[in-house]
């Protein structure tokens, strides 16, 4: 039979050689299985290995499930072509994609999750090596098309934070398959209330706070996302503070995966154009949520993202708000987004801390 490292057992049969990428066997065939197997075969990140039926004792072998905790490995292999297109055609690939589930969704269909997996895997492995591109992807939805942009954004941006976070390999993809998934319950709700250009009745309102409870359902069943990962599908509009829907959790009973997809989630909103809402500046919104946000996201994932976006040093260009250029020629640390600058049409210094009307627009480098 075949099964994955982490279900074997002290006393197990290799039957087969186990490869690696080396021309002799890592564990050869006929290998009776001890606690250094189990090591040696999970660091060298083997998916599965076939064990005969019945232990060295005689005793039969009866695995234990990991479906409710699946294993990653590193690298997915899945999709080649889709891996070496650049990360925006790749990007552009998966919001397509994502169109066409979300139709499926709709109609009916339950959420196939290798397919899922095949376009999401690489463009997540590509997107911790593109930190400029993560930070950009809201510039390319529109408000026709912003629903489709935001769940695979969500998933890139909730995927890059937790792997600045070191999370393993497996956790990180986990976390961006949930924030792919955390929006597909909006296919239950009216067409109507989704596509409305006015801001939404309290009764509209209610229908799309029930979204999370949709999309659970919708993955509650699939073995290859991990419970932490489903509950960050159900969880990722409450708040640590219990203002959050739908259960109304408090940060008690909040999983951390749900917040690294809350503010992804947060932060890709507030910066696109969306049909009733004008989109902001990525720095005044990390302004508003260090100023105004405090006790609702989790701590340390704020300090990361805000971390990860002005991690700009001494020479960087930069666009203002006034659409002026210059170059930063001075970062002060206790107030990260508003550093000391240099316009480049007059070489004339400002403190970004003594003019509060303007803030950066974007990073040029």
């Amino acid at each position: 039979m075949r099964v994955h490292p982490s279900q074997l057992v002290t006393g197990c049969l290799i039957t087969k050689d186990v490869m690696g990428r080396t021309k002799n066997p890592i564990i050869p065939k006929n290998t009776l299985v001890h606690p250094i197997h189990i090591q040696v075969l999970k660091k060298f990140l083997i998916e599965s290995v076939e064990v005969a039926n019945k232990l060295s004792d005689g005793s039969p072998f009866v695995p234990e499930s990991v479906d409710d905790e699946p294993i990653e490995t590193q690298p997915s292999g899945s999709s080649e072509s889709s891996q070496q297109l650049p990360f925006h055609d790749q990007y552009v690939q998966a919001v397509q994609s994502y169109k066409k589930w979300f139709s499926d969704w709709r109609a009916g269909a339950s959420i196939d999750i290798k397919a899922i997996r095949e376009v999401m895997v690489p463009l997540l492995e590509n997107a911790v090596q593109e930190k400029q591109e993560v930070f950009k992807l809201h510039n390319y939805s529109s408000t026709w098309d912003y629903l489709y942009h935001h769940s695979v954004a969500m998933s890139v941006m909730a995927s890059y934070l937790a792997y600045k976070m070191d999370y393993e390999y497996g956790e990180w993809i986990q976390v961006g398959l949930a924030g792919l998934l955390s929006d597909a319950g909006m296919a239950k709700v009216d067409q109507r209330v989704i596509d409305k250009e006015a801001p939404l009745t309290e009764r509209e309102f209610e229908q799309i706070k029930h979204h999370p409870a949709h999309s659970y359902r919708l993955v509650e069943n699939i073995q290859a996302l991990s419970r932490p990962a489903k509950l960050a599908v159900l969880q990722h509009h409450e708040r640590l503070d219990g203002t959050g829907y739908p259960l109304g959790l408090n940060h008690t009973k909040i999983h951390l995966y749900s917040q690294l997809i809350a503010v992804s989630d947060m932060y890709h909103a507030m910066t696109s154009e969306r049909v009733y809402r004008q989109k902001h500046s990525p720095f005044k919104v990390l302004e508003n949520v260090l100023k105004e946000q405090f006790g609702r996201y989790d701590h340390t994932v704020i300090q990361v993202l805000v971390k990860e976006m002005t991690n700009y040093s001494t020479g960087t260009n930069i666009r203002l708000s006034n659409n002026r250029r210059a170059e930063i020629v001075f970062v002060d640390q206790t107030h990260p987004t508003r550093p000391m600058i240099r316009l480049e049409e007059d070489g004339e210094i400002y403190h970004l801390k003594e003019h509060k009307h303007l803030h950066i627009e974007e990073i040029l480098d």
